[in-house]
């Protein structure tokens, strides 16, 4: 079984790095060195994620192996980004993040997190968006499992290079 556990101001440090180090396993490749290098050193820094786990509308989730280190997990809260004309509601919550450690993959780590995600937007909110990188066809599949359907593009910024995501919608 997987434990699933609420994260800890303690924890922010450790997330912030392991969110660089997924991102960076999993896009590094795609983008120039410099665009990378801006994109990580403001996207989570261990302040804002601090902040995050200490406030009211956002929630970080882990699941730790044997020696607590972490092997992935979910970021929740309000809705930061803008959504489609035809989506825009104040009923619905978002999946920030969801990363999973390659040694973890598999495992069943994401399935509990995505589990406790999807029961954490239900207590809040009907609708439940994320985005999602075109080019990520394993995670927009998990996603699709879920019952997650495409509702629009969304630009993503890493440096000066801009990709195209998806807006991904659940209806609770």
């Amino acid at each position: 079984m997987t434990i699933v556990e609420l994260a800890k101001t303690g924890d922010a440090e450790a997330i912030a790095a392991f969110a660089n180090g997924s991102f960076t396993h999993t896009f590094g490749t795609i983008y120039d060195p410099e665009d990378l290098a801006t994109f990580l050193a403001g996207w989570n820094p261990p302040e804002r994620v601090s902040a995050q786990i200490a406030s009211d509308d956002h929630d970080i989730a882990l699941v730790r192996g044997g020696a607590g280190e972490i092997l992935g997990y979910i970021k929740m809260g309000p809705v930061d980004f803008d959504l489609p004309d035809d989506q825009r509601t104040d009923d619905a919550v978002e999946l920030h993040q969801l990363y999973v450690a390659e040694a973890a993959k598999g495992t069943g780590v994401a399935v509990a997190l995505m589990e406790w995600g999807i029961a954490w937007a239900r207590e809040r909110a009907s609708i439940l968006y994320l985005t999602v990188f075109t080019e990520n066809h394993r995670a927009q599949a998990f996603y699709r499992r879920y019952g997650f359907y495409d509702v629009g593009r969304n630009q993503f910024r890493v440096g000066n290079h801009i990709d195209e995501d998806r807006f991904f919608r659940l209806d609770l």
